[in-house]
């Protein structure tokens, strides 16, 4: 793929509970600053990417307000309740010339660690597949669990991945499938789930395992490292 840069959606309305207290995740304090700055600037430094759009929670006051980074603009608008109700606000938001067709890049906010390389292959790759999604193949041994949290069998791994971000659609096509899904009452727990659901099959594209998802207080020391070693 060629040709002008993406746009990113950052969704960022959500609170994190599962990190505790009573500060939203993506502005707890990573290697001294809060970790949504760090997401961006990472974001920002890709030299595909043409700008920013972060949605924001309605009574976000934490945001500090940037309005460019690496010389590219940051726009922000107000998000939903859901994560999707979040991207499709923020696909809404995007500049009137990003067109019905063109790619737009959605990228959690607590996704600090991801790296240039990986959203560089995505953009090549996916874009010449119709849309993708950064992830890896499941290496683990895979359990089933019943209602007492006992290993009731073993399940098969083959041919299973696990689902990371930057995910890549067009950004029509994505708005049009997160519509419909909200509108069917089903659940999407990411942009992919929502296309295949609207019949496409998302390009996978393996990226480096250590593009974690900070979710719980542990992970942040986890991040840190790994914010010290890859770029």
């Amino acid at each position: 793929m060629s040709g002008a840069g993406l746009w990113c959606v950052v969704p960022a309305a959500g609170r994190g509970t599962r990190v505790g207290g009573d500060c939203p995740k993506q502005y707890l304090p990573l290697a001294g600053r809060p970790m949504i700055l760090h997401t961006l600037e990472r974001l920002a430094a890709c030299r595909r990417i043409a700008g920013l759009l972060v949605v924001l929670g309605a009574h976000d006051g934490l945001w500090p307000g940037i309005e460019s980074l690496h010389g590219k603009p940051v726009r922000t608008t107000t998000g939903g309740a859901e994560r999707c109700d979040s991207v499709l606000a923020g696909l809404d938001a995007l500049p009137a010339n990003v067109s019905a067709d063109a790619f737009v890049l959605v990228h959690d906010a607590a996704r600090p660690c991801v790296r240039l390389a990986d959203i560089e292959r995505l953009i090549e790759r996916a874009g010449a597949a119709d849309g993708g999604l950064l992830g890896a193949p499941l290496r683990d041994t895979l359990k089933y669990a019943d209602a007492h949290g006992q290993s009731e069998r073993t399940e098969p791994r083959d041919r299973r991945w696990r689902a990371f971000t930057p995910q890549m659609f067009r950004r029509a096509a994505l708005a049009a499938a997160l519509r419909v899904s909200a509108a069917s009452g089903t659940a999407v727990s990411d942009e992919a789930m929502a296309m295949e659901l609207a019949g496409t099959a998302p390009l996978l594209v393996e990226g480096a395992e250590d593009n974690i998802k900070v979710t719980t207080a542990a992970d942040f020391a986890l991040a840190e490292f790994l914010l010290s070693r890859t770029s």
